[in-house]
């Protein structure tokens, strides 16, 4: 006879070892999250409470053995992440060492300390991490796009996953900024989260001084504290440029520089820019007997400007033809196939004022139509329409046409065809759509107006916002079809063109002479 409440004490058992077993299960997968993983816990996780997002692993010591038995530790803390036998590689230890050496200069110099919450972006496999908190900085973590626990976490530099003025300390290494294709962004994001008063430190490959002044630029709120130049990690950077910059105190977050010079309307070239001009080919001094040929030659003596520097720290790169024509004048000749982009997509702006030139515009991709005549301000103009008895018209029968002030026709004086068009404050309208942190390339072919556009664009300070101009210069010149006669369509002198040229690269200017 079976005792009484046996059944029951049966069921009992068994929801008791049910529960143990459920109670063995969780701490199991507590144990492997914590301790194996090196993640934090959370529900998901199947935990109960949760442990700090950046656990530290500090590892006091210096040199190989150190680094060698600290990484060690690591292994046996983090399952996840890079292959175990990474973290005690001669690459990780080398790397290792490299960053403990830079980290403890800045240390001595008083640009980090033991105590800086610190963070280094976009570092792949985490070793300035790692000898940041080897060397006593214990509140460091890194971020890259995919999570290094406990070293690494997720996130990108254009999107620094951290409140605003976290940090007292931001490294960015192994010259990542030079490689992101949104420079402006990523220094945005580390000034954002930089503490004011706090140092950030750059590695970039900054060789000349135009992009390091570039470089300069992306960083709105912070001032240049010191730079350097030091061995770097490996071949592929043998030499790189150690840049130093504290946030300013006081920084609002919407501050902008604006393009040179204390005044609204005036600016003044840095001598950087000066450097390019003095590197520049030579203007041809003497005019030429037949301008249709040398001209058209002189462009292969052209020193393109990202031929002789680096344009890498932009925040975007635009093309501006003024006088476009068609398509294929320039923008599908010239530009998209010699002009030396160093990998850049640019914005293109066709200026175009005649109509019969704007339906091809249509169909062609990254170019902007402004379907208008750059002009000094904002009103109707007459447009003449030539046609050159010398020569074959090209273009669709277009010959190359002039603009001038509607009521300057009101008492004849011009036996072709003439259109109202559109005029615009070309000055004005480039300020409004570039900075001082594009990079912009102009072309300009207006049929004499230059003497018009040029000191405008002097007088607004618009001027300081082109990088480099390829500028064609309209006098009275030789005519082709006819010997030994001067054409009568311009009134300026190749002297007055050339003086033109000249003011311009006195002033900093990059210009060429273009045909």
């Amino acid at each position: 006879m079976e005792p009484s409440g046996g059944k029951p004490n049966f069921l009992r058992n068994i929801m008791v070892r049910a529960l143990m077993f459920g109670v063995f299960v969780i701490v199991v997968r507590f144990a492997y999250i914590v301790t194996i993983s090196g993640e934090a816990c959370n529900l998901g996780d199947f935990c109960f409470f949760s442990l700090p997002e950046n656990l530290n692993f500090v590892i006091a010591g210096a040199g190989p053995g150190a680094s060698a038995i600290a990484g060690n530790e690591v292994v046996r803390s983090s399952s996840r992440g890079p292959a175990p036998d990474l973290y005690t590689s001669k690459d990780w230890i080398r790397a290792t060492q490299f960053y403990s050496s830079v980290f403890q200069d800045l240390i001595a110099e008083g640009y980090l300390s033991t105590d800086s919450k610190s963070l280094c972006v976009e570092t792949v496999t985490g070793q300035d991490v790692f000898a940041l908190r080897e060397i006593g900085v214990k509140d460091s973590i890194g971020i890259w796009k995919k999570a290094s626990r406990p070293l690494v976490i997720k996130g990108e530099a254009h999107a620094i996953p951290f409140d605003d003025s976290t940090f007292d300390f931001i490294f960015s290494g192994g010259g990542r900024l030079d490689k992101s294709p949104r420079p402006l962004d990523f220094a945005a994001e580390i000034s954002r989260t930089l503490k004011p008063e706090g140092f950030a430190v750059v590695h970039v490959a900054a060789k000349d001084t135009y992009s390091f002044n570039s470089f300069l630029n992306l960083f709105n709120s912070c001032q240049l504290v010191k730079t350097r130049d030091i061995d770097g990690l490996d071949s592929s950077m043998s030499s790189i440029r150690e840049i130093i910059m504290r946030k300013d105190s006081e920084f609002d977050g919407h501050r902008e520089r604006e393009p040179g010079g204390d005044s609204e309307n005036k600016c003044s070239v840095p001598g950087y820019k000066l450097d390019l001009v003095r590197n520049a080919e030579p203007l041809i001094a003497e005019e030429p007997l037949k301008p249709w040929i040398t001209l058209k030659k002189n462009i292969e003596n052209i020193k393109y400007l990202p031929s002789i520097a680096d344009i890498s720290f932009k925040r975007r790169y635009v093309y501006v033809d003024v006088g476009a024509r068609s398509y294929g004048s320039s923008i599908g000749s010239w530009f998209r196939k010699q002009y030396p982009k160093q990998n850049k997509t640019f914005d293109i702006y066709a200026i175009e004022a005649d109509r019969i030139f704007h339906d091809e515009y249509k169909t062609k991709k990254r170019v902007e139509l402004l379907p208008y005549a750059a002009w000094v301000r904002n009103e109707t103009l007459s447009f003449e329409i030539n046609h050159d008895p010398g020569k074959e018209v090209k273009d669709k029968g277009r010959g190359m046409g002039r603009i001038q002030p509607a009521k300057s026709y009101s008492d004849g004086g011009f036996d072709g065809e003439v259109d109202q068009i559109q005029g615009f404050d070309f000055a004005e309208w480039l300020k409004n759509t570039v900075t001082e942190r594009d990079f912009v390339v102009m072309k300009m072919d207006v049929e004499g107006t230059e003497f018009d556009l040029i000191p405008r664009l002097v007088e607004t300070g618009a001027i300081c916002l082109i990088d480099e101009i390829f500028l064609e210069c309209h006098y009275n010149r030789w005519q082709r079809c006819c010997p030994g006669q001067r054409s009568s369509k311009y009134e300026k002198t190749y002297g007055q063109c050339l003086d033109l040229f000249t003011s311009l690269r006195q002033s900093g200017v990059l210009v060429h002479q273009w045909w």
